[in-house]
């Protein structure tokens, strides 16, 4: 009797969904709209994809707040587990600098997953607004705290 036919095991070409990520600080302390949040953040999330398998496309920084976008890799973390890390790493490398002695971040963030090319549009339009509906800026291109780490494409 011959051996069964084996096909190769080929992981899944489906990517993984878009996570929209919405973190607050601790008792909406207003510290994230800084040069230093702002350096302290991009480096971490830049660094995500090879340390925990997440890669971060926009992202917005309000002063109380951050919003970012991301995709899992195949051997990503679990979310929280992401989420976890990298506020612990900001919230260690920040809290110094800010003189804060208590928690950094709200314990939970809220997400959301994504299913089309539109509704990651249509959120990212939303949360682009945000600084112009504080009455941080006139226009969303004139807001400093925002960036692209990676294209999310769908």
């Amino acid at each position: 009797m011959s051996e069964p036919l084996r096909l190769p095991h080929l992981r899944s070409s489906l990517l993984q969904p878009i996570v929209c990520l919405t973190s607050v600080t601790h008792e909406q302390r207003e510290t994230l709209a800084t040069a230093d949040a702002f350096r302290i953040l991009t480096s971490i999330w830049q660094l995500s994809s090879e340390f925990d398998g997440w890669y971060v496309g926009d992202y917005l920084l309000m002063p109380d707040h951050v919003h970012l976008f991301a995709r899992a890799g195949f051997e990503a973390k679990p979310l929280a587990q992401w989420i976890e890390t990298w506020k612990s790493l900001s919230a260690r490398r920040l809290k110094p600098l800010l003189g804060i002695e208590t928690s950094f971040w709200q314990q939970d963030s809220f997400d959301r997953f994504l299913r089309s090319a539109d509704n990651y549009s249509m959120e990212w339009d939303y949360v682009n607004m945000n600084p112009v509906r504080r009455g941080l800026c006139g226009r969303p291109e004139d807001w400093p705290w925002k960036g692209r780490l990676c294209d999310l494409k769908y």
